[in-house]
């Protein structure tokens, strides 16, 4: 019984990481088209007006937008499936889009999947946390004046709820 027990383990943690190799990147233009207006609670322009949207126009600015240190917080999966300087696909990935934060879209984005919160965690959408936001507002940042998780998700959330 063990032995079953152990292996079902095994090959469940196998299928797992094969399958999380499955989800892609896709920017967030693919989220704007079901989180955008009024019914879907202004999610879209939320994200969209905030400091993360803007976060890879502060690195052209300082002229930072080539160091792989600052890439890796100002766009999205730097490297990773998302931006990669040069790419001709780069610009879709520039900013702290919304899959820095909830993860690769390319499964969890199709409706089917969306309307339920539980499938959509189970097919890579990540519900961001502190945890989360520390990746990149941490010590390592040139610009860190310290990080109060509560305030500065008071300024960038964009939860939708259904009333």
């Amino acid at each position: 019984m063990k032995k079953l027990f152990f292996v079902i383990i095994s090959l469940t943690l196998v299928f797992s990481v094969v399958y999380a190799g499955d989800f892609e990147y896709v920017g967030a233009k693919k989220c704007k088209m079901c989180h955008k207006g009024e019914k879907k609670g202004t999610v879209f322009e939320k994200w969209e007006a905030g400091p993360h949207a803007k976060a890879f126009e502060t690195l052209k600015k300082s002229g930072d937008d080539k160091k792989a240190e600052c890439l890796e917080c100002h766009t999205t999966a730097f490297n990773a499936g998302g931006y990669k300087i040069g790419d001709a696909n780069a610009a879709t990935f520039e900013g702290v889009g919304c899959e820095s934060c909830h993860g690769p879209g390319s499964v969890y984005k199709k409706m089917s999947i969306m309307k339920d919160r539980q499938k959509a965690i189970e097919n890579g959408m990540i519900i961001p946390n502190e945890e989360t936001c520390k990746k990149c507002h941490n010590k390592k940042s040139p610009t860190f004046k310290g990080f109060d998780f509560k305030e500065a998700w008071g300024k960038i959330n964009h939860t939708y709820s259904k009333k």
